[in-house]
């Protein structure tokens, strides 16, 4: 952030408004933003820019700028425009002289960063159950991770393959003035520059691209299904990776979208139809669907419920929201999951487990406990571990092949 920039009153004051709803009411950050942009529209873009950047930016930062401050989190809207005065003044910009600053306007800053812990949880701003459970998983590449989950989720879309392919897809949005960029993390991927509005677009309308993370556009080709199989995604959610599913299929053959929460399902429908995918089906999950579907399914995703560590880029307020014990839960429905699901798969077949997760406890040490549970059953075909990074957030797959 350049040095010496401005500040007005009503902008800042959308900020404070924005941390009370996010850490007093435990509303989500992209909801308060989102909600805040819209009830106030004679901001213009920069403001809003502004807003949004600066609320999220606090929210990934609060315990170190607490630690900074010298004191433990508390949420009033005179605590509020104190924390956001630290924010700024780390950031290299000096503060106005306004009565919501007065108490900063001795603040030490160069003496509060000098006696400051430097355990990665402070640091890197992590709760300290989480920054304890990380490193002890991970070990000395937790202090990498986390830093990387701190930098900004870039704005990333997968492009249709059934329809075009990357190079036309960047042509066609730079005739629309939007700007994208290739990643290595994956060839179905564009990351754009900016913060442009793209699903106004009729290219979006058309079809021929979907929002999804590049890490997360691994999954499905990991799954390596083929046109003409049977094919099932059982924790479809809103079917991003149904429809990346599809594409790779050609649009040949079948896909059973599951979930338990029909909404979603509902969802998945219209983004089929949006990228002309015919061969999606969607079906509420019950415990009866196991048994009407047992050994269908040539192969299975199962992209589990997790404690969702490796997309905290992007859902910056999740890591205040969650606790330990929430971990241990996922673990044990991640388990049952795998206890149930792959009756679904045929003899021969495989399923691919996947998690937004960093940490092994829900990864590498699921797929052990798997093999060493129903190791009769099925065997480890491979497994592949994508860490946060600039381009992408992080995530895990495991593919079992049923004997």
């Amino acid at each position: 952030m350049e040095k010496e920039i401005k500040l007005f009153p009503p902008t800042v004051g959308g900020v404070v408004i924005a941390l009370q709803e996010i850490f007093e009411k435990n509303q989500h950050a992209h909801i308060v933003v989102g909600k805040l942009l819209s009830e106030n529209k004679k901001w213009g873009s920069r403001d809003r820019a502004f807003v949004a950047n600066s609320t999220y930016e606090i929210v990934r930062h609060w315990r170190k700028l607490w630690a900074i401050f010298g004191k433990d989190a508390y949420v009033t809207k005179k605590s509020m425009y104190q924390i956001f005065g630290i924010w700024w003044l780390t950031e290299g910009n000096t503060l106005p002289d306004w009565n919501e600053f007065e108490s900063l306007k001795e603040f030490d800053l160069e003496k509060a960063l000098a006696d400051l812990p430097q355990t990665v949880g402070v640091q890197e701003s992590f709760p300290e159950w989480l920054d304890k459970m990380a490193s002890e998983q991970l070990g000395d590449s937790w202090l990498e991770i986390a830093k990387n989950l701190n930098l900004p989720a870039p704005l990333t879309i997968r492009v249709n393959t059934l329809h075009l392919n990357q190079t036309k897809l960047a042509q066609l949005l730079n005739k629309e003035e939007v700007k994208t960029r290739v990643t290595p993390v994956s060839s179905s991927a564009l990351i754009v520059e900016g913060r442009k509005k793209i699903t106004n677009l009729k290219l979006y309308n058309k079809g021929l691209f979907e929002i999804q993370d590049a890490g997360s556009q691994l999954i499905a080709p990991f799954v390596q299904a083929k046109p003409g199989q049977n094919v099932i995604d059982a924790c479809a959610g809103a079917g991003g990776k149904t429809l990346h599913l599809a594409a790779l299929m050609k649009n040949s053959g079948q896909i059973i979208a599951m979930d338990i929460y029909p909404e979603k399902l509902k969802e998945c429908n219209i983004r089929a139809n949006r990228n002309g995918i015919s061969i999606v089906r969607t079906e509420e999950l019950y415990e009866e669907t196991l048994t009407d579907y047992q050994e269908f399914a040539d192969t299975m995703l199962l992209d589990v419920p997790c404690s969702g560590t490796g997309v905290l880029k992007r859902d910056v307020d999740n890591k205040w929201k969650m606790k330990a014990e929430d971990v241990e839960d996922v673990i044990a429905l991640q388990r049952q999951i795998l206890s149930t699901y792959p009756c679904m798969v045929k003899p021969g077949g495989t399923f691919v487990y996947a998690t937004c997760s960093i940490l092994p406890s829900e990864n590498e040490n699921q797929t052990k406990w798997f093999i060493e549970n129903y190791g009769m059953q099925f065997e480890l075909d491979a497994e592949k571990k994508l860490n946060p990074s600039a381009d992408n957030d992080g995530f895990y797959m495991a593919r079992f092949k049923k004997l």
